[in-house]
């Protein structure tokens, strides 16, 4: 999975953010099982990036609604 950049941010659409949002979470919850069973992932920097992502869609996906309501008054 392959970690979203800031320009393609801005081109997403809100259907795309909410499938991106998923397979991150999933991939996530992948990883945070490997852990707790003692394995070690490949790439255990990974965790950090996924929740950063994770972190900025939710941001993005929260200034749309901010914007839909501002446009609906």
């Amino acid at each position: 999975m392959a970690i979203i950049k800031k320009n393609d941010f801005k081109k997403m659409k809100e259907e795309e953010l909410k499938t991106k949002l998923d397979a991150l979470q999933r991939e996530l919850m992948k990883l945070n099982a490997q852990i707790k069973c003692g394995t070690v992932p490949e790439n255990p920097g990974r965790v950090k990036i996924i929740k950063k992502t994770i972190a900025n869609i939710f941001r993005k996906q929260n200034e749309n609604q901010r914007k839909e309501a501002q446009i609906q008054k």
